[in-house]
């Protein structure tokens, strides 16, 4: 008997929200990297080299502290509205196969599940967005003021409107365009000058080239992710958002010169062997 879109639609949203809870961990570490948090000491180690340096806790050390802290749930804090944005995005999504045509329903994706979260099962990503964030970034203060995800919509409807479910915004946004057009374009420059027709694995090559083009480009624009998860708990009445850990934001170039001048856009981008920064944001315990 075959199955009905139905079927196909409950099947990818059950394998979405299971991918989710598993790797939720991961993204949960990375945001509270990205915002700065930084509770255990940093560890004398080596390079490849030879040459002494300082460590920062990897993941697996991180996330034996936030089970120490929170204990066994403690690492799936904010994972409802992750949920809700993958159940959104898969129910929204349609077989697009042209770049502007992918590029506009990112944008309008973006739009529909931004409030909850960026994940799309679809893509390689791991970005996370107003809700999830905050829900995640109440680690460092040890708040309360976020849970659930009803409780967050009202929350932020209260005190922002509906221009605060869409904090960071446009820097997901841009981050995402500038990456698709990118990644399609190199692939199909890679494909039609650089692959020989007359080359036996040429077919299975060309394949693998958007994977990799994929892989490379979602480093080079992670500088857009970090920016739009700061701006996301920037100011929102959290301490992982607010001074001395984080100057109050005007727009998200402020956010993006003030992490520039810090030499922290890339910070989270690594979950090991993570070397001390030349300057550290000031931690909750100091």
């Amino acid at each position: 008997m075959p199955s009905t879109p139905v079927v196909v639609d409950a099947a990818v949203v059950l394998l979405g929200a299971t991918v989710t809870t598993i790797t939720h961990p991961l993204l949960y570490v990375k945001l509270l990297i990205q915002v700065g948090h930084e509770p255990l000491p940093p560890a004398v180690g080596s390079t490849m080299l030879g040459r002494p340096v300082l460590y920062l806790p990897g993941f697996f050390s991180y996330a034996q502290y936030v089970l120490r802290v929170d204990g066994k749930l403690g690492l799936f804090r904010g994972l409802s509205p992750r949920i809700a944005s993958s159940t959104i995005s898969t129910l929204v999504r349609g077989k697009i196969e042209r770049t502007t045509h992918d590029m506009i329903f990112r944008c309008l994706s973006r739009v529909a599940t931004h409030p909850f979260h960026g994940y799309a099962p679809c893509y390689q990503s791991d970005k996370s967005q107003v809700m999830s964030v905050r829900c995640m970034a109440q680690f460092v203060g040890r708040e309360t003021k976020y849970s659930g995800v009803f409780s967050c919509i009202m929350t932020i409807f209260k005190e922002e409107g509906l221009s605060g479910f869409y904090t960071g915004f446009v820097p997901h946004v841009l981050g995402e365009v500038l990456f698709l057009w990118c990644c399609n374009l190199l692939a199909y420059l890679i494909n039609t000058y650089a692959v020989d027709d007359s080359f036996s694995q040429a077919s299975t090559l060309r394949n693998y080239t958007k994977f990799v083009m994929s892989i490379t480009l979602r480093v080079l624009t992670y500088p857009f992710t970090l920016v739009a998860d700061v701006m996301a708990v920037n100011n929102c009445g959290l301490a992982a958002g607010l001074p001395p850990r984080f100057p109050v934001f005007t727009s998200w170039l402020h956010c993006w010169n003030h992490l520039s001048t810090e030499d922290q856009l890339f910070r989270g981008s690594r979950l090991f062997f993570r070397q001390v920064p030349v300057t550290l944001p000031p931690s909750v315990e100091d």
